[in-house]
């Protein structure tokens, strides 16, 4: 199984469980989460760049991959991606090198997957 697919899974069945509790609280924060990526004064690519960036300094591999994923599916480039993921390096320090190497292989292999390169 990939990386994106052991994600996906894991995520999938994680939140079904946490939702299933039905507490107010969780639900909340998920409408929250969910709101705060909504197209609105800044576009739904750049919240997405910005929660990668969030997601590198704070080394969650699991949001790191959400990100890509989403921030590739709202256009963001190659040259994008990079350029976020160096804000990251440049904010966390030489601790966020392990997970640019995750993110990394993230990338590659939703290019296979989609079986194109991103520009």
């Amino acid at each position: 199984m990939s990386n994106v697919e052991d994600f996906h899974k894991r995520r999938t069945a994680g939140n079904e469980k946490i939702l299933k509790e039905d507490f107010l609280p969780f639900k909340r924060f998920y409408g929250l989460d969910k709101l705060a990526y909504q197209e609105s004064e800044i576009s739904g690519k750049y919240k997405e760049l910005m929660g990668l960036v969030a997601s590198m300094a704070l080394r969650c591999n699991d949001c790191i991959s959400y990100h890509i994923e989403q921030s590739i599916e709202a256009g963001a480039t190659r040259g994008e991606l990079n350029e976020a993921m160096n804000i990251a390096l440049v904010v966390g320090g030489s601790i966020v090198i392990p997970h640019l190497r995750h993110a990394f292989e993230v990338i590659e292999e939703l290019d296979k997957s989609k079986n194109s390169e991103l520009i």
